[in-house]
């Protein structure tokens, strides 16, 4: 029966959310990838609605119900009948009345996929833009799937999309997004690291402050010529780089210069879960990026920590979920490069002990090695262990709820609805 209800809630979304579509014309700004899309996305919205009036997604509305919900302009209610049945009548009103001065004129969605024939779904709604993130080796998502091609292909779709007065948005650092050139009959714009590509980043640095505390990330961005400082405060990483790179193509796309772009890239910061650094109890930092997991984004969060001062570094790394067959080998990796990088490790969950296997076969002392089964436990294991001038990466998938390790040992724990990942009741409610 719920499967049932599910569906038709479904269904009635989709259509209003189409006829909405038709009737206000907004353009749309779709982004995908397998990492990276919520990062691009909050990128985008910071330059784009600088300029014009935009609405994003709300955190990572993605599917086939979060992209209806982002048109019609609802959050998700739930289990709640009661918040369908407003979502329902919003999208009616919509449809019905003339709302034309109050809607957005762009539209920034995240488009994910699960299963195949996810996007070719969502690609009804005829964006303008479509901007790919990442795939890497061992995509997020990929358990239904044969493997990063299919999954490239799919993503793919949203490119095909595209006619000839649209714009594709690739990653041009990542070789399976930037063959997806050949796949528009529109224009293309490519960002990243690399040489020859449209909108480019050189002279990545972390920023310091008082000499001391890491406080975010500096780089110069060029683009046709010209060139620009960003700064960007309260994040780090590289992954941030390419979000702001992004965001920057759209910008150009939508007419804006590098200076204004640059302006409004200032106002982005990474959201909560996503290598933010927090205060540690005992005078320790904790560096949290507990929203998720792939092993791309495992391997970028470890490089962070790398690249980060500490007296001690410690990781504590949860399960990846849904990569399927790539399930061993992806654990092992992680736990190849992190044993270059810490001090201590502690897993959590079933599939993380293959990390700490990896460690012991290599050599890490056996006592700094720590397997737990969830990450309650972790934090529990964590606390004792803690001294000041430690830091702390903590990490897994949505699913293994690794924010419960960061409120373990954050030396703020009243502020954890601001600070943490999932701090909703109906999360909070979950085992």
């Amino acid at each position: 029966m719920k499967q049932f209800l599910r569906y038709i809630i479904v269904w009635i979304l989709n259509i209003e959310a189409r006829l909405i579509f038709k009737k206000y014309k907004p353009e749309i700004i779709a982004i995908t990838g397998s990492v990276g899309k919520t990062s691009a996305k909050e990128a985008v919205y910071s330059v784009l609605s600088q300029k014009f009036s935009a609405r994003k997604s709300e955190k990572s509305y993605n599917s086939e119900f979060g992209v209806p919900l982002t048109v019609i302009g609802e959050e998700n209610p739930w289990h709640s009948p009661l918040g369908w049945l407003k979502v329902i009548l919003k999208g009616l009103e919509l449809i019905l009345k003339n709302r034309k001065k109050n809607y957005p004129k762009k539209l920034i969605l995240e488009m994910g996929a699960d299963r195949p024939g996810d996007i070719a779904r969502l690609a009804r709604f005829w964006p303008r833009v479509v901007l790919v993130t990442a795939i890497g080796e061992v995509p997020a998502h990929v358990e239904f799937f044969a493997g990063a091609a299919e999954m490239a292909e799919e993503k793919a779709k949203l490119v095909e999309a595209l006619d000839v007065n649209g714009w594709a948005v690739l990653n041009g650092d990542d070789y399976a997004v930037l063959e997806m050139k050949e796949k528009t009959k529109g224009h293309v714009l490519t960002y990243g690291f690399g040489e020859n590509l449209d909108v480019r980043a050189s002279e990545y640095k972390l920023m310091y402050r008082a000499g001391e505390r890491p406080e975010g990330i500096t780089f110069k961005m060029d683009y046709a010529g010209s060139s620009v400082p960003v700064r960007i405060l309260d994040s780090f990483g590289k992954q941030n780089v390419y979000a702001a790179l992004a965001g920057a193509a759209v910008g150009i796309i939508y007419g804006m210069n590098l200076v204004e772009i640059s302006e409004a890239l200032s106002k982005y910061s990474a959201l909560a879960g996503r290598l933010k650094l927090i205060e540690g109890e005992k005078e320790t930092w904790i560096l949290d990026d507990t929203y998720n997991a792939s092993p791309q984004a495992m391997h970028a969060a470890i490089d962070v920590l790398k690249d980060l001062p500490a007296k001690r570094k410690i990781v504590v790394l949860g399960d990846m979920l849904e990569i399927g067959k790539f399930t061993i080998q992806a654990h092992q990796k992680a736990g190849d490069q992190v044993k270059e990088v810490a001090d201590i490790v502690i897993t959590c969950g079933p599939r993380a002990k293959f990390i700490a296997q990896e460690l012991l076969d290599h050599g890490f002392a056996p006592g700094k090695v720590i397997s737990v089964s969830d990450s309650r436990e972790a934090g529990l294991e964590l606390e004792k262990i803690i001294e000041p001038g430690d830091l702390i990466l903590v990490k897994g998938s949505q699913a293994m709820r690794m924010e419960r390790v960061v409120e373990e040992i954050m030396a703020r724990p009243e502020k954890k609805s601001e600070l943490l990942v999932r701090q909703e009741p109906e999360w909070l409610n979950r085992e």
